[in-house]
């Protein structure tokens, strides 16, 4: 048997060495015809370093330049970080996408979103359903997680059996969908699991992650202390949580209202599947202002801070229906994602100052993890048994310290993954082979650009010096005809007449370096240009400390 009949390829292009925007590929046959499964296409979110991008995804170069050989797209669960960038890549993969009921659903409505309904095909496979794609037999393993229908995968080829556990916990009493099937777990591991390729989320902490059922008990128990407003902030996707305080609230007679568009998204996507049964009907948000104070709860997007969510615009008073004010309560039911402290500091000190009492994780059990801590991770490996621990979905840390636990627990070898190791993989053990290129995409306004694209650079530079243009016209004799007029933005105007002063002096640099110029550089614009851009930026540093980004615009006449 040759080694490409006998090997499986692993190759992650995102969620290894990051939390978020999983992007992992299979692959099985020689190089020049090997078939390849994508499991899971999802994206993360902008932050300060990323000026007027909110959506980043993985860029797939690598697969979309073999789309050929592509043979489709299995999704684990309906996280945006697993799911959400399939719409935005699917027309340079075009690819059949495999999903379980509610992620099919809320595929199918992203897909609409993007206008690719009739084209990009979505194939609804069951819970627990096995399938082939090629040379991939692929049975889906059910677990639990913070949203409904997690599944790990099963990766069935000629070479060996792959078991990838996507996201997962092990809850006893999940609430909402079957618990962790630790059978078909062990009866991989009696098949003979060549690598398992897991989360890596909580691996330092110890202990379990918790039941979703303990924080049922309490959330009810902290709403029914409140008496004016409850409002919660929840991850929209995590469904379980979104029933948990629909009944914690009902139980203390209260009303919901749902408020944000992903909260009603996700509703909707829950009892397409049959869930949310039970639930009175929610109040509109037009009608919510009828209600008694201690007759309503809201349960709402934004528990991250974000700014265009339902929470923040409540906040900011400039929510159309819904406003919290003194004597009302907000109970972040959430964790704070690594990254996202400042926004969400900012939100509750922003409620805090309307009155509004703030109540945390921190203060009550009102939130668990969906991830699984070191115990559960103990648990997987006993009932997988693995030859090779891969261990992805986490920064670099957490991968070196899943890969040192998982041989302290007898695994005999472990690779360690980032973004573009292609690994393989075959009963000798597992080894990094090569390299493929690996990078983000931003979603830039209706643009995807690349993460590296000069206008990122630029809008850094900007964001840190500000702007400043100079126009200035030049006669066909070489000589200034008008100008250099100044304009500024993002430069500090101290007030008088400093900032006029201030553009006085860089005209002045600008007018000397022209004049330093030979007659023929003079009628030379793109030199001219280049040289006062040059002296406007030198004199901006030595006056300010900073160096602006300067456009010069020069015009002959």
């Amino acid at each position: 048997m040759s080694e490409s009949e006998n090997t499986v390829y692993f190759l992650p292009l995102g969620g290894s060495g990051e939390i978020g925007m999983n992007l992992n590929l299979y692959g099985f046959g020689p190089e020049e015809d090997r078939k390849w499964i994508i499991v899971d296409c999802g994206v993360t979110f902008g932050d300060l370093s990323t000026p007027g991008v909110d959506v980043i995804m993985p860029d797939p170069r690598f697969i979309e330049e073999r789309r050929h050989q592509l043979l489709g797209i299995v999704l684990t669960h309906a996280h945006e970080d697993h799911m959400g960038a399939v719409a935005y890549l699917w027309e340079r993969l075009r690819c059949p996408i495999w999903a379980t009921p509610f992620t099919a659903y809320l595929m199918r409505d992203r897909l609409a979103e993007r206008g690719l309904s009739n084209e990009a095909k979505v194939r609804e496979i069951s819970l627990t359903g096995r399938f082939d794609i090629g040379p991939f037999d692929l049975e889906l393993i059910t677990l639990t997680h913070s949203i409904p229908e997690p599944n790990g995968l099963a990766i069935r080829t000629p070479a060996g059996l792959i078991l990838h556990t996507g996201d997962w916990k092990i809850d006893p009493e999940p609430l909402i969908g079957a618990p962790t099937d630790p059978e078909a777990i062990k009866a991989l591991g009696r098949e003979g699991i060549l690598a398992m390729v897991c989360d890596s989320t909580n691996v330092f902490t110890p202990g379990e992650a918790g039941s979703e059922a303990g924080v049922r008990e309490s959330l009810t128990k902290v709403i029914a202390e409140q008496k004016g407003k409850v409002a919660i902030a929840a991850f929209a996707s995590n469904v379980a949580r979104l029933e948990t305080a629909i009944l914690a609230a009902e139980a203390n007679g209260r009303r919901v209202c749902l408020v944000g568009r992903s909260m009603h998204r996700m509703a909707g996507a829950a009892k397409s599947v049959g869930l949310l049964q039970s639930c009175a009907p929610f109040v509109e948000e037009e009608e919510a202002g009828y209600f008694p104070s201690h007759k309503i709860a809201f349960v709402c997007t934004g528990s991250q801070g974000e700014p265009r969510a339902a929470l923040s615009r409540i906040a900011d008073r400039s929510h159309r229906n819904v406003t919290l004010t003194e004597g009302d309560t907000v109970i972040f039911s959430s964790r704070v994602i690594p990254g996202n402290e400042r926004s969400i500091y900012d939100l509750m000190n922003r409620l805090a100052m309307r009155g509004v009492k703030i109540i945390t994780e921190r203060d009550r059990h009102i939130h668990v993890s969906g991830h699984p801590c070191r115990d559960e991770l103990k648990q997987m490996y006993e009932w997988a048994k693995p030859k090779v621990a891969i261990p992805v979905h986490g920064e670099a840390r957490h991968l070196i310290e899943h890969a040192a636990y998982a041989k302290q627990l007898g695994v005999p070898s472990a690779v360690i993954p980032s973004n573009g190791s292609l690994i393989a993989i075959n009963a000798d053990g597992a080894r990094i082979i090569d390299e493929a290129p690996a990078g983000r995409l931003h979603l830039d306004g209706n643009f995807i650009v690349d993460a590296e694209a000069s206008s990122m650079r630029e809008r850094r530079k900007m964001a840190y010096g500000g702007v400043i243009s100079v126009a200035m016209a030049v006669s066909g004799k070489g000589e200034i005809v008008s100008g250099p007029d100044l304009r500024a933005l993002g430069v500090p105007d101290t007030g008088g007449d400093d900032m006029d002063e201030f553009l006085d002096v860089l005209a002045d640099a600008a007018e000397r370096a022209f004049a330093k110029l030979g007659s023929k550089a003079r009628r030379d614009e793109d030199e001219v240009e280049d040289v006062v851009r040059q002296a406007v930026r030198r004199e901006a540093n030595r006056l300010w400390g900073k160096k602006p980004v300067v456009e010069a615009m020069v015009l002959m006449v």
